[in-house]
């Protein structure tokens, strides 16, 4: 027999945990609109990933996601307001390596902590950074780069989304494995940074691989080397870095979502196990490869393992290359 009284105690104290705390039980979410902050302008690599998972999840879960672009001080602005939302799973942010690995050796003000203020959900896509010049530069490989650079010493300018950024980390660490002197000239974003390139105001660049690749493709830009250990499915005719024989210069982007931190564990397994789903289709797939991207999922924990190693990693480059921080 059905216990009404029973059911009318649960109902109770159901309604008193949500008065008290805001937050519903992890059996109703989502009964809302979820929002996932894009702390960047609309139209970059991060927002251009991000709208086909988020349309993905609004199918998976008969609820709308959407994307709230949010750009402003590098990141910083978004990514505060998601630290300083509730934690009930509605409000997620895209974090990225720059971002959570990068930018708090950058910033020594941050008015959150990538550790303590978010709670990770996964991992959704890797691409590696790509090493592109310009077409009239006299090399065809990072050999040659390299003993240009060094006939040339600071004669070679290459471009950034901005100081600590990590298209300019990557070539710091190539700077130092190669031991090899060039010109960082930092942009408000690799938009106009590839435009100078393409212009020839520039003579080389790292990048995610999604803002040069279709230049590459059009032969506008000469690609000599992708940041990450295999050959990237997008262009497997680019040799890595570890065949060019610089195993240092280990650089790639990744994009993942954080909730922030006291978001209740039940939810976030639930956006977990959704995002894994979808980022696993093999539709996602191709559009991401397309993109020069990798889709992938990944546990919380294994999202917790790769921020900390990531930003173990960049703590040293950082340091190494002088950066301080603003």
């Amino acid at each position: 027999m059905v216990n009404l009284h029973r059911i009318r105690a649960l109902g109770y104290a159901t309604a008193l945990v949500v008065a008290a705390t805001g937050v519903a039980p992890a059996q109703t979410f989502p009964g809302k609109p979820v929002r996932i902050v894009v702390p960047y302008p609309a139209g970059g690599p991060i927002d251009m990933t991000t709208r086909p998972l988020a349309q993905r999840l609004t199918d998976a879960m008969g609820n709308p996601v959407v994307v709230d672009n949010r750009g402003g001080a590098n990141g910083i602005i978004g990514t505060d307001n998601v630290a300083k939302s509730p934690a009930d799973g509605y409000s997620l942010i895209v974090a990225s390596g720059g971002g959570f690995a990068i930018g708090p050796h950058v910033y020594s003000k941050l008015p959150f902590d990538v550790f303590k203020d978010f709670a990770p959900v996964s991992l959704f896509v890797t691409l590696p950074e790509l090493l592109a010049v310009h077409p009239s530069l006299p090399v065809k490989s990072v050999k040659e780069l390299v003993a240009l650079a060094k006939q040339r010493p600071n004669q070679l300018n290459f471009g950034s989304s901005g100081t600590g950024s990590t298209p300019q980390l990557a070539a710091e660490m190539l700077k130092s494995a190669a031991k090899i002197q060039m010109v960082h000239v930092p942009y408000k974003g690799m938009g106009p940074a590839t435009m100078d390139l393409i212009a020839g105001q520039l003579q080389l660049v790292f990048a995610d691989m999604p803002v040069l690749m279709q230049q590459v493709k059009a032969d506008k830009l000469r690609a000599l080397a992708v940041g990450t250990r295999q050959r990237s499915p997008s262009l497997p005719q680019v040799a890595t870095m570890n065949e060019a024989g610089y195993p240092q210069v280990e650089a790639y982007n990744w994009y993942a979502l954080y909730a922030p931190a006291a978001t209740p564990k039940p939810i976030i397994a639930r956006l977990n196990a959704e995002i894994v789903k979808v980022m696993s289709h093999p539709d996602m797939k191709s559009f991401n490869l397309a993109q020069g991207a990798d889709a992938m999922g990944s546990t919380p924990d294994e999202l917790a393992a790769l921020h900390k190693r990531e930003f173990d990693k960049w703590g040293v480059v950082v340091k190494a290359a002088g950066i301080k921080p603003e």
